[in-house]
This record gives C-alpha cells, sequence and structure tokens, in this order.
C-alpha cells in the first residue's frame, strides 16, 4: 500500500468532501421490458436494512403479475419504492447476471466522482435509512413510497474519489471477515440439513409416518401490527421476526404487546411450535421456531400455531430437514410474497420416531445449532465494530490515515 502521504487529501481530511445531491454522481437509468409469456425470468427483491439483494426463484412470464418488468443490471444502485423506508436499497454486485423486478424498483447508474462499491456500503449506514425516510410520501407504512426525483435531491456529505476509495478499502477488511463466518456458518448448516435428512430417512423399530393433520393440531395466529409493540407486557412473536431473531427454539420474545391483548390474541403455549406461513421466498416459508418460554405469548396471524405431544426442538428441527423442505415446494403459492395455507401444511408428512429418537435427533442438530451461534455472534459483533468504524469515517472522527490500525 503507498505512504497515506502521498495522497491529495491526507494533510486535510476535509479537503474534497462536498455537500451535494445525489444527482451530482447518480442518474436514473430503468430499463423497462415486456414480459413475454414463454421465457424465464430471473426475479431480486431487496432486503431491508442495507442487506444488499434478495435472489427469488425464477418465474415464467405467463404466470407473472405483471405486464412489464425493469431490468436490474450489475453495477447500478436500486430501491424499493415500497421499502425504502425501512432502507431496502443496495448497489448490484458488479458480477450480477440479468435480472430482473417489477417497476418498483428504479436504478441508477453512476457518473463521476463516484466508487460503486463506496455507495454499496453508504446504503448500510443508518444516515441512508433516515435520508430515505424523510423522503417517503404516502399515508404511512407500507402505502409510504420514495420517488426517484426525491431520492435524487437528498444531499448527503460525502468524500471525494481517492477517499471513497480508501473508505471502501478499511471497511471491506471486516467485510470480508464477516463473509467467511457467515460462510462458515452456512457450511454447518449444510452439514446439520444433511445429517437431519440421514437421521428422518432411516427409520426404525417404533417409528411411523403421519401427516401434520394426524400429528397434531394448527391454528392461525391472530393480527398485531408493529404500533401495538411495548416496553413489557404479553410476550408476541411476528412472522418476520422467526426469520431474523429465533433458531429452532426460543425462550424470551423480542417484543411485546399490552397485556390487555391477551383475550383477543391467538396464544401459542410452552411446547407449542410457531410456524412462519408466509415469505418472501419459497426457501423460508414454513421455518418454524419451538416455544419453550414460560408463558403463553401472542402469534402473528402470518404464522401458524402447532399443538402436539411430541419433542418440540424435534418438530421445529423437522421443519427445516430436507425432508419438509421437498414436500412443501408442491403446496406453496407464490406471487409477490410466498404463502403456504393450513389445508396443504396437513398434508404434509412427518416421520414420527419414539421419544428416545426424537430426542437423539434434535440433540444432534442443536449441537450444530451452538455452533453456528457462536459464529453468528462474533460475526454479529464485527458488524456492531463496523458500523461505529465507518460513522466514524464517514463523520470524519477517525482519521483515514490511521483507521487501518483500529480495524
Amino acid at each position: 500500500m503507498s505512504d497515506p502521504t502521498d495522497n491529495d487529501w491526507a494533510g486535510d481530511r476535509h479537503e474534497g468532501w462536498v455537500q451535494e445531491p445525489l444527482s451530482r454522481f447518480l442518474t436514473a437509468n430503468v430499463e423497462i421490458v415486456d414480459v413475454e409469456p414463454d421465457r424465464l425470468y430471473p426475479i431480486v427483491g431487496i432486503l431491508n436494512r442495507g442487506r444488499g439483494l434478495l435472489y427469488r426463484d425464477p418465474v415464467a412470464g405467463s404466470s407473472t403479475a405483471y405486464k412489464k418488468l425493469n431490468r436490474i443490471g450489475p453495477g447500478v444502485l436500486v430501491y424499493s419504492r415500497l421499502k425504502a423506508f425501512e432502507g431496502a436499497i443496495t448497489v448490484t454486485p458488479s458480477d450480477l447476471p440479468e435480472s430482473f423486478a417489477s417497476q418498483e424498483f428504479p436504478t441508477f447508474t453512476f457518473v463521476c466522482d463516484a466508487d460503486p462499491d463506496f455507495f454499496r456500503i453508504l446504503t448500510t449506514t443508518q444516515n441512508m435509512w433516515d435520508a430515505l425516510q424523510g423522503v417517503s410520501k404516502g399515508m404511512g407504512g407500507r402505502r409510504e413510497r420514495v420517488k426517484p426525483a426525491d431520492f435524487l435531491n437528498i444531499v448527503m456529505d460525502l468524500p471525494p474519489l481517492p477517499v471513497q476509495e480508501r473508505i471502501v478499502e478499511i471497511i471491506s477488511v471486516v467485510d470480508e471477515q464477516v463473509a467467511a463466518l457467515d460462510i462458515e456458518a452456512e457450511s454447518l448448516i449444510r452439514v446439520r440439513n444433511a445429517a437431519l435428512e440421514d437421521a428422518l430417512s432411516r427409520g426404525g423399530e417404533g417409528w411411523s409416518s403421519v401427516p401434520l393433520s394426524k400429528a397434531g393440531t394448527l391454528s392461525r395466529g391472530r393480527r398485531f401490527v408493529k404500533s401495538d409493540y411495548v416496553q413489557s407486557g404479553l410476550g408476541c412473536i411476528h412472522y418476520g421476526q422467526i426469520y431474523t431473531d429465533y433458531g429452532a427454539s426460543a425462550t424470551r420474545t423480542v417484543t411485546y404487546l399490552p397485556e390487555s391483548f391477551r383475550s383477543s390474541m391467538r396464544l401459542a403455549r410452552p411446547g407449542d411450535v410457531v410456524i412462519a406461513g408466509t415469505s418472501e421466498n419459497v426457501e423460508d416459508v414454513g421455518k418454524a421456531t419451538a416455544w419453550l418460554g414460560d408463558d403463553e405469548v401472542a402469534v402473528h396471524d402470518d404464522c401458524f400455531i402447532f399443538r402436539h405431544d411430541l419433542d418440540p426442538k424435534f418438530v421445529s428441527y423437522f421443519f427445516a430437514s430436507p425432508l419438509f423442505q421437498h414436500q412443501k415446494r408442491r403446496f406453496t403459492s407464490e406471487t409477490k410474497v410466498v404463502r403456504v395455507s393450513a389445508a396443504n401444511l396437513h398434508k404434509i408428512v412427518m416421520p414420527v420416531p419414539p421419544r428416545d429418537d426424537q430426542e437423539r435427533i434434535s440433540g444432534m442438530a442443536d449441537a450444530v445449532d451452538r455452533q453456528v451461534a457462536a459464529l453468528r455472534a462474533e460475526a454479529e459483533r464485527l458488524r456492531q465494530m463496523r458500523a461505529g468504524l465507518l460513522s466514524g469515517l464517514l463523520d470524519r472522527t477517525i482519521d483515514i490515515e490511521s483507521a487501518e490500525l483500529k480495524v
């Protein structure tokens, strides 16, 4: 690496920074295509909080709800007008194959003085999410949208190109460490799932196979919204939290409703398994968590409560197993969101071994999950460090010349 004193900005780290609208760095470049019935379209979405692209299964033109789609190319900035206020924005990878999204995903190409990798990092910051929130317009919640013209008018304090490149260099060191931990965690999950498939397929004395309708009872949760949350009270599980906040089992909730809601909610008892009935992709729908807390919890209406007499963790791990994954694909409906109904969940066939075997299988999977949890905890620690480092670099409280020593 060259000596920082050789750079134009080394003497004064404030030099060259500008407070200007994003239109200085970006220009709108939406490519709308007519949908052809016989063509398959690789569809992408955007995860919130700056977490990048969501890759959906390819969809046949004849089965889409759209007559036109937006072509999403490599190395462009793209956001979701519907979810921009939640931080649904990213810069696509430079090697992204041809992909598509609805017209609610405007795209922008980079012009002068802009490093796409720097702007990808910028989309992961609270400052960017707050700016998107500030220009969201509508009736509130899901009806809010960010117009491309308003997005381009957002004013941010941004560094000159050499500083952008240096920030990318620094942050990439942390990102590579986080990515390595994530890859190791995903590898362990694949090992766990292969072991689950093997264990559930073996059978043995005292084993049976029954549809879920015979193994227990399913009931749908009841509606509540995020504005209902309070600091303490009746624990509640929202379907989205099953993907982000819970593993195969949980003993505490991350959100609460007023105690006065208890009589109007549908509650999961300790030992019940809570199943997400809605997702943004086929892979995730049906993810489950066994509720092992001491009290009942309210369950969102995009979830199902499975009540049974089996080992709760065994049931939860069945929903994570390839055996369940293969079966559910026959029963999911995919439009703008992916859903599975109670009627179709009832048809899923589950192997039911004796209780000792259930506990042995869940114990094996649990041991792997503890290793995964440790890796993810370390990755989260690094993400928190990254956020502080990036914030300091962008508000110029951390000297960019010595920042490498802080990584």
